[in-house]
């Protein structure tokens, strides 16, 4: 069993899951005043952890929902069992199972799978971006001002509206036009294959961008902070793009 082999394992087991309850009565939690969980999350990383740990028992699972992480091997897979969960509550058809796995820190498998449109991207290190098997590359677009940027907003947007609407209303005046879709990890994604052509945001998670980063990168975009350092997950900010429009984003979100 390859490491893909294992993650569309997952795909595969946790999709009538999706299917199931996206309809449904959701019996609905809350992590914050914005922050919601469902029984969708906890059953599909449930599901997604059994199936790793039995290929790979050996394997760290840093996963949303789970209360408790120490990672102690070389492999470590980054888990959101559903990027996106707002939008599910609401039955808005927008979200998404995301896997990554790392390996001593390095990402070598991006998996994202959207179950509405059965849209499922893949990356392996040095194997290129796909699409339904179909290989994918960032958008051709040259400037700002002709391009469709996504981005998102933080959980305490209550509190930092100003602040936040401030920097989108900077966007905006120099864009083609602004997405804001409630599912970082396809945002992501959509770089990826050319759809959007720039995405920023502020205090995402590891298992809001692990898996989508490397298709990214296989498809040939760019990922930094705001003002161009190498992005990490102990970064606040967070930018890509298809690389042709990358500097004029700094200046944008860098300069007030």
């Amino acid at each position: 069993m390859t490491f893909l082999e294992t993650a569309l394992k997952c795909v595969a087991e946790t999709k009538p899951l999706f299917l199931d309850g996206y309809l449904q009565d959701k019996e609905i939690s809350y992590k914050g005043d914005v922050d919601l969980v469902t029984t969708i999350d906890k059953a599909v990383e449930k599901k997604v952890q059994e199936i790793i740990l039995s290929d790979y028992p050996d394997h760290d699972i840093l996963a949303e929902e789970s209360e408790d992480y120490s990672q102690s091997g070389s492999y470590q897979w980054i888990i959101d069992p559903l990027d996106g969960t707002t939008n599910f509550a609401h039955a808005v058809p927008h979200f998404a199972l995301s896997m990554a796995l790392e390996q001593d820190g390095k990402p070598i498998l991006g998996v994202v799978y959207q179950p509405i449109s059965d849209e499922l991207f893949v990356a392996e290190k040095g194997k290129g971006a796909f699409l339904n098997n179909k290989k994918i590359s960032v958008s051709k677009v040259t400037t700002l001002g002709k391009s469709l940027i996504a981005t998102g907003f933080p959980y305490d947007r209550q509190q930092y509206a100003d602040f936040y609407t401030k920097e989108l209303s900077k966007m905006m005046k120099v864009s083609q036009g602004i997405r804001r879709a409630g599912v970082a990890s396809l945002d992501l994604c959509y770089i990826a294959c050319g759809r959007y052509d720039g995405f920023y945001e502020r205090k995402l998670h590891p298992w809001d961008v692990a898996a989508s980063l490397l298709i990214i990168e296989e498809a040939g975009g760019e990922v930094t902070t705001f003002t161009g350092d190498p992005y990490s997950y102990s970064e606040e900010t967070i930018l890509t793009s298809n690389q042709l429009i990358h500097d004029e984003m700094i200046h944008i979100l860098a300069n007030g």
